[in-house]
């Protein structure tokens, strides 16, 4: 075959939309992370922040604080144009985030914290330029009370709040444009002259052939035509040991091409691609995840209503008694900015900041405040095995000679020799053990593949085999059956070496459970929470694995959307779901969880599609993670009472309830309110520890 063009596969610098129709979406973009959803489409809230709080200076020192002359303001004439101009110049640029996240929530037909920050920024300013248009150009009208200054604060610190809890957990990924990043931006493709050509991958179409060298990302799924290989699927799968292809063999776009060229027929592309499919699972997810209502949500929409309520039902009582509108105006307008008080703005994220700080101190990043509200309502925790309760890392754990003939290392000697000519996954343990043990051997002649078994060669002139138990059966051939039991039942891949018809040796290559894996296991059963082990390995590897942690409920041989599907039968069953994994097989279950763990050590798709990042990639932190969320959501309930309790008592009273007797909670005392809970909720926040 001819080559026209130098094959540049590896190129990475990626444009999602020449990704073979993997266009980038924005409304993925912070899927997954929508409790501050209305407010990471503003901007940048830093820069929102410093430029309000620049503005808000004058108008402190030029207003009055709901009434009180403070020691520090002053006027001077022409002084209540400025804080009107400088007053509306904030209420556009700083109002104008929570404004248009209230008309979000209001078309979800779900107020919440947004809304309740417009309702209270809104009618701060269009009493006070009710009120400067009546202390200023209505004759003989009495002296209404503006609340610019109330605005002013309410607005900053509210961007204040939003900013250090988005600066806490972080922006969230993009785990789609990752995903698409898998595929390689060009492909080989062979025409009917077997003439070789790169070009665009969004060009390939089904039914086409295609080069994929060796080292390469395979830039489709397809089935080989020519060629055999070894192919590192763990990207895609999760799973940590490479998968041997032949001709006849599917293969997908996305895996990594071992040290074999391949011819390949394209059998799935764009929307038909494997990768694609995973990627609509995450997307799907996500947006149903993102749905997700937060606590402080569901105290601002009972604040929202609750206010609303009492406020025009103050107006129109105190309108019938007095007769006089201004005296029924300020009743409704005291209640409704009580009830969207300062402390609110900072009761949770001061909460948020701290707990990120102690997780990220203790191997644990939190990206999702929202997972940590939903922990105590967990019911099952899905993991995935590989890289999860095991290391990942498939190496030899036994090689032992069956012959007084031969010394264990003799053994590896041969054995190394002859898969030296071999690409194979067990081939390479077997030589990265030889060149752990400084073993030098000699080159195999005769080298060839025995067909679903293994190699046969010649090495010093004896004929050696290195074959499956199979082969040993069919042929007859004694070997001590309880010592292969033994290592495949603890997950092994078991090959036998054979010297001259005479078995010879036995090596073993299997992944070595972490240490933490039944501490975890054990923790959490201990929760009441249920552990359940999700694997696209086979079947009794995994049984072997989750009966050495603690695991009874088994599910292996999933793909990614199988492992979703389980998930959401558990969902659907009424029962909250973790899942904790590392690779793009386990995005969309994480993305479907109520809370996705990933793994630090895994994939970057993993980690842009979970709320919680394992940063040690130890599985005991998911036990931290449960007592820290216990701790947080128990700090964030206490703000929420030193922040918006005390209006129980402040919005009657601000309604005039108490009046008959006397009672009347003026704009000055309401403040004074506000200022303390602040103060308390500051305070209360820092408290937060990781203990139990």
């Amino acid at each position: 075959m001819e080559h026209k063009q130098n094959n540049s596969t590896a190129d990475h610098d990626h444009d999602l939309s020449n990704n073979n129709g993997h266009e980038g979406n924005e409304d993925h973009k912070h899927s997954g992370h929508d409790h501050m959803g209305h407010m990471e489409h503003m901007g940048n809230l830093k820069h929102k922040f410093w430029i309000s709080l620049i503005i808000t200076f004058p108008i402190l020192l030029l207003s009055s604080f709901m009434g009180i002359d403070l020691p520090f303001q002053f006027t001077f004439p022409g002084s209540d144009w400025v804080v009107l101009i400088l007053s509306t110049a904030l209420f556009i640029y700083g109002g104008t985030p929570f404004l248009s996240g209230a008309i979000m929530e209001l078309k979800d037909r779900k107020p919440a914290m947004m809304t309740l920050i417009s309702m209270g920024i809104t009618v701060a300013y269009i009493y006070s330029l009710y009120a400067f248009i009546s202390n200023n150009y209505i004759p003989n009208a009495p002296h209404l009370m503006d609340f610019f200054w109330e605005l002013a604060t309410l607005i900053v610190i509210m961007l204040l709040g939003h900013w250090i809890e988005m600066k806490s957990v972080g922006n969230a990924g993009n785990a789609l444009q990752k995903m698409a990043e898998l595929l390689p931006r060009n492909a080989n493709l062979i025409d009917e002259h077997d003439i070789i050509s790169e070009v665009n991958l969004k060009e390939i179409k089904v039914g086409q052939h295609l080069l994929v060298n060796a080292g390469d990302r395979i830039p489709t799924d397809g089935k080989i035509l020519e060629g055999s290989t070894s192919v590192n699927e763990s990207m895609v799968t999760g799973e940590a040991k490479a998968v041997k292809k032949t001709v006849g063999d599917k293969v997908i776009g996305g895996a990594v091409n071992g040290k074999g060229t391949l011819k390949i027929e394209v059998t799935g592309t764009g929307e038909s691609g494997f990768l694609s499919q995973v990627m609509k699972l995450v997307s799907d997810a996500q947006k149903e995840k993102s749905r997700s209502e937060t606590l402080s949500d569901k105290v601002a929409a009972a604040l929202f209503y609750i206010a609303v309520v009492v406020g025009v039902i103050a107006f129109i009582i105190w309108l019938l008694i007095t007769k006089d509108l201004n005296i029924a105006f300020e009743r409704l307008v005291t209640v409704l900015i009580i009830a969207c008080p300062h402390a609110l703005g900072l009761a949770i994220p001061l909460v948020v900041a701290r707990s990120t700080s102690l997780g990220a101190s203790n191997g644990l990043l939190i990206r999702n405040r929202v997972a940590l509200e939903k922990s105590k309502k967990i019911k099952y925790v899905t993991m995935d095995k590989t890289g999860t309760l095991t290391e990942g890392d498939f190496r030899v754990s036994v090689v032992e000679s069956l012959s007084e003939k031969w010394s264990n290392s003799e053994v590896l000697r041969m054995m190394a020799s002859l898969e030296s000519h071999s690409n194979h996954p067990l081939a390479v343990g077997i030589l990265e053990e030889a060149q752990k043990q400084d073993i030098q051997f000699p080159v195999p002649e005769n080298v060839s593949v025995i067909s679903g078994t293994g190699l046969k060669g010649t090495i010093e002139g004896r004929q050696l085999l290195i074959v499956k138990p199979s082969y040993l059966d069919d042929n007859n051939l004694n070997y001590n059956k309880n010592i292969y039991k033994e290592l495949a039942n603890k997950g092994n891949s078991v090959s036998y070496l054979i010297v001259d018809d005479e078995v010879a040796g036995i090596v073993a290559q299997g992944d070595k459970i972490k240490e933490e894996a039944k501490k975890t296991v054990d923790g959490l059963k201990d929760m009441n929470i249920i552990p359940v082990m999700l694997t696209g390995d086979n079947k009794e590897y995994a049984n072997s694995v989750a009966s050495q942690v603690g695991i009874n409920e088994v599910y292996a041989g999933l793909l990614p959307q199988d492992k979703e599907k389980i998930i959401q039968s558990l969902q659907d069953k009424g029962k909250l779901v973790m899942m904790v994994g590392d690779g793009v097989n386990d995005a969309p279950a994480l993305a479907r969880a109520e809370i996705g763990v990933a793994i630090g050590a895994g994939t970057d798709v993993a980690i842009d599609s979970a709320d919680v990042v394992l940063v040690k990639s130890n599985p005991s932190d998911i036990l931290h993670f449960f007592t820290l969320a216990k701790n947080t959501t128990r700090k964030m309930v206490q703000n929420l009472w030193w922040g918006a309790g005390y209006n129980i008592i402040a919005i009657p009273l601000a309604a005039g309830v108490l009046a008959p007797i006397g009672i009347i909670l003026s704009p000055a005392v309401g403040a004074v309110l506000m200022s303390i809970s602040t103060v308390v909720v500051a305070l209360n926040s820092m408290t937060l520890n990781l203990k139990k």
